[in-house]
This record gives structure tokens, C-alpha cells and sequence, in this order.
């Protein structure tokens, strides 16, 4: 059997900690994680498989109890993994920050059927100028039928109107 969590706390110590040793407790392998603290608060998803022997009520009962503590779970059994179709990309955005970048390329992306599979954002201060200029980073994949190319031209078509450079490449590892 194969689950995800999807957990979100204010941080402290030892969330990771709970959340494993209850995977473990209920004959769980940790499988596939990302986890991130923004602004005081925790947030994370686990992948992870159980035997077909797995007590699933009393994981869900454990897990839920975790909301004692502060932390939210959502659990979910999933189907099993099939492999993503469609070309692998990045994408990379940076400008000066300003309302309704991350709506605009999103959006663009939406219309044309892009799944996105990681995103990170930051803001940062530009060097010389001073300007908070926000960056995004992307793994994204391109459905069957649609281009590099005809991605790449509705980017850049875009890409002056949300005043932001825009990198696109494929990724040749998939």
C-alpha cells in the first residue's frame, strides 16, 4: 500500500520526529519527502508504503491524534504510481516584484495543460539597486501534444506583460 501526508503545524522541534516514528510503528518505509518552515509555520508531505498487514485504522487513529499536538495530517491512499507523460521542463522566472506574477505565469501555464510539479519562490533585494526583485523556479511537464517550442513562444509572449525574464529548458534526464 502506498500514502501520502500532507502535515502543517506552527514549528517547533520534533514534528518530523512524531509523524516517522508513527510511520515506523505501523510497519511504514519512508519513501519521498519535502518539508519547508515559511513564516513560523511547518508544512510537509510524506511518501511512504505499508505491508498489505498494516492495522490501517489504527495508523489513521494515530495520525489524527497528532491534531492534539498542533498538527493538522491529511492522509491518503494512493493509486499506484504510474510514471507522468509528456517532456519534463524548467522553468525560471526573475523581476522586479510586483502583484500577480505567480497568477499570470500560472495561469499561462493552466491554459495550456502544464502540470507543476515543484515551484519555489523568493523575494530577494537586488544588489546594486535595491529593488526586491522575486524569483520562481519550476519543475513542470508539458502534456502530450503540446511543444518545447509553442511553449517557449507563449513564455516569451507573456514574459514582457508580467515584466519578468523567462528561461525555459527542456529537461534532457527524462
Amino acid at each position: 500500500m502506498e500514502w501520502v501526508i500532507t502535515a502543517i503545524s506552527e514549528d517547533r522541534a520534533g514534528i518530523v520526529e512524531e509523524i516517522a516514528g508513527i510511520i515506523t510503528k505501523h510497519d511504514g518505509n519512508w519513501v519521498k519527502s519535502s518539508m519547508s518552515r515559511l513564516s513560523g509555520q511547518f508544512a510537509g508531505m510524506v511518501q511512504f508504503t505499508s505491508s498489505q498487514s498494516t492495522n490501517v485504522s489504527a495508523l489513521k487513529t494515530e495520525l489524527e491524534g497528532l491534531t492534539q499536538k498542533g498538527i493538522i495530517i491529511n492522509l491518503v491512499e494512493t493509486s499506484e504510481q504510474l510514471k507522468p507523460k509528456g517532456q519534463k521542463a524548467q522553468i525560471e522566472l526573475t523581476g522586479i516584484d510586483h502583484k500577480g506574477i505567480v497568477a499570470e505565469i500560472t495561469h499561462l501555464l493552466a491554459e495550456k495543460q502544464v502540470t507543476i510539479e515543484e515551484l519555489e519562490t523568493d523575494i530577494f533585494t537586488a544588489s546594486m539597486a535595491g529593488e526586491a526583485m522575486f524569483t520562481a523556479k519550476a519543475e513542470i511537464r508539458l502534456p502530450e501534444g503540446l511543444t518545447f517550442i509553442e511553449l517557449r513562444e507563449a513564455t516569451e509572449a507573456i514574459a514582457e506583460d508580467i515584466m519578468v525574464e523567462i528561461n525555459l529548458q527542456m529537461d534532457k534526464a527524462d
